[in-house]
C-alpha cells in the first residue's frame, strides 16, 4: 500500500526483511550447533533434528526451542569453559617449555 508511493519506505521494509532473514539464519545455525554439541542426543536423534530443521524449518526451530531451548545456554557455557580450559592448559604448556 505505502511501498509503491514511498520509495524510502521500500528501502526500510527491505532492510527489515534482510535483518530478519539474517537473524533467522543465525538462529538455525545456533540450533544446529547446539544439536551437534549435545551429548544427551544419540546420532539418530541428531540426524532427525537436522532433518526436521531442513524439511520444516520454522516448525522445527520453534519446537526445538520449546523442547530443548532451556538447556542451550548451559551447553554453550560448558563449551566455552572447555575451550577456555584448553587454552589455559596450552598457555601453561608453552610457558613451561620456554624456561
Amino acid at each position: 500500500m505505502f511501498g509503491t508511493n514511498y520509495p524510502l519506505l521500500d528501502v526500510f521494509i527491505t532492510t527489515i526483511y534482510v535483518v530478519v532473514f539474517i537473524l533467522w539464519i543465525m538462529l538455525v545455525f545456533q540450533i544446529m550447533t547446539d544439536v551437534f554439541r549435545s551429548h544427551d542426543l544419540s546420532g539418530t536423534g541428531k540426524a532427525l533434528w537436522i532433518l526436521f530443521l531442513f524439511v520444516l524449518p520454522f516448525l522445527g526451530a520453534f519446537i526445538y526451542l520449546i523442547t530443548r531451548g532451556g538447556k542451550m545456554h548451559e551447553r554453550q557455557i560448558q563449551a566455552v569453559q572447555a575451550q577456555q580450559k584448553a587454552f589455559e592448559d596450552y598457555i601453561r604448556k608453552i610457558a613451561n617449555t620456554k624456561e
